[in-house]
């Protein structure tokens, strides 16, 4: 059986929008044209991929088997053009974790990565399912366990953790805090803590227990809720700039530093050649601005890698191709 590379592209496109018209104007062909690829595809196949009615357009089962595999038959495809043609399309970036400005670190790189498009997943669950239905090319943010089967994760940045207090906290004064000495405040978290892993753990090890969450609307709207209450404190990357709220004060953590691990994230033997590029440019950026510090004598990591004593994060020294490297 032989696919019709249009056909394919027909079914995909439809499928992503769920609308035949919206779906024939991204592709420039009529809608009758649009439905005949379609028909033909489904004939082919003997079986229906779409369902139709009065209420719209949605997918068999047979057409939510298919769309995954007939997304990599695309890729396949436009990267068989583009190895003769010489064309390549930008690399497709998604990031997760916005409270946290993940694109802060890429932003250091951007200029020695080539051509990228920039996307906005929610978290790691759906930057996952982008990832593995063939959305994007690579994501950025914290990968933690489990992870699903075919994708490939590289560690880039480890970065210190502060405190985010109040003016009326009762440390507010203080020039740096361990982390137990938070274990009588309550942590603010912008989301319940079984979706944040870092902030759960963190309250676990720490032992604090006096938890609230909030809704995230935005950095400026969850740190103001730290005003509400003198005993709230929030943890953010150490480089995340502050907006203007007023009595805030970001206060070091020491004995052990907490570290934010940051990594990419992509499908595992994906050939975009952006992808080298990217991960060449973190690896040289870290050697220069020492991202990837870590001591086990001093810092703290969720899930520090067994055995490690040396300076730098096992698996993590930068080279100029991608690496396979543990989960933080």
């Amino acid at each position: 059986m032989d696919l019709d590379v249009a056909q394919v592209r027909a079914f995909v496109c439809t499928a992503e929008e769920l609308h035949f018209g919206r779906a024939a104007a991204t592709l420039g062909i009529s809608q009758q044209a649009l439905s005949k690829r379609i028909a033909r595809l489904e004939s082919l196949l003997r079986t229906p991929l779409f369902l139709r009615d009065g209420r719209g357009v949605s997918l068999t089962g047979a057409g939510q088997r298919f769309l995954r595999p007939a997304r990599r038959t695309l890729e396949a495809a436009d990267a068989a053009v583009a190895s003769v043609t010489r064309e390549e399309r930008p690399l497709r970036v998604d990031v997760w974790g916005h409270l946290y400005a993940p694109t802060r670190t890429l932003a250091q790189v951007a200029g020695r990565a080539g051509t990228w498009v920039l996307g906005h997943g929610r978290d790691l669950p759906s930057v996952t399912d982008a990832l593995l239905d063939g959305g994007v090319d690579v994501a950025f943010g914290r990968v933690h366990p489990p992870l699903r089967a075919g994708l490939t994760h590289r560690l880039v940045r480890l970065e210190p953790v502060d405190a985010v207090l109040g003016a009326d906290h009762p440390l507010a004064s203080e020039p740096s805090l361990r982390p137990d000495q938070l274990s009588s405040g309550v942590l603010w978290a912008p989301g319940p803590l079984d979706r944040l892993d870092f902030l759960h753990r963190f309250a676990d090890r720490f032992g604090v227990r006096a938890r609230t969450a909030s809704v995230n609307l935005g950095l400026a709207h969850f740190l103001a809720g730290i005003a509400e209450d003198p005993r709230r404190f929030a943890l953010l990357p150490a480089d995340v700039p502050l907006p203007e709220v007023p009595g805030l004060r970001s206060v070091p953590l020491v004995d052990p530093t907490p570290l934010y691990a940051w990594s990419l994230l992509w499908r595992t033997g994906d050939g975009h050649p952006g992808l080298d590029r990217l991960t060449a440019a973190c690896a040289a950026e870290a050697r220069r601005s020492r991202w990837l510090e870590y001591d086990p004598a001093r810092d703290w990591l969720p899930e520090p890698p067994p055995g490690s004593t040396a300076q730098v994060y096992p698996g993590s020294t930068p080279g100029g191709t991608r690496a396979d490297a543990p989960a933080p």
